[in-house]
């Protein structure tokens, strides 16, 4: 009966411990201050290089009038005559 009772207790301690390692450790921050938010990402459309093949987003790609590239290099090489 002792022998169940020391096992009972371990297993709490041990419980207890895990549970309050894996909480987030507390900020310290000035009284009144809001807490951060992070910003939440907004999908945005995925364009093809025509050039490469890499799917990028369509704010960071390079237009052309017939396509979307990655870089200036690639609509360079892709359209010789036009640019």
């Amino acid at each position: 009966m002792k022998f169940l009772l020391l096992l009972l207790i371990s297993l709490l301690v041990v419980w207890l411990w895990r549970s309050g390692r894996t909480a987030e450790p507390r900020e310290k921050r000035p009284p009144g201050t809001a807490r951060p938010t992070a910003a939440k990402a907004t999908p945005q459309d995925m364009v093809r290089c025509a050039h490469c093949g890499l799917h990028l987003p369509l704010s960071e790609a390079v237009a052309s009038t017939s396509a979307h590239y990655c870089s200036t290099e690639h609509r360079r090489l892709a359209e010789p005559g036009m640019y």
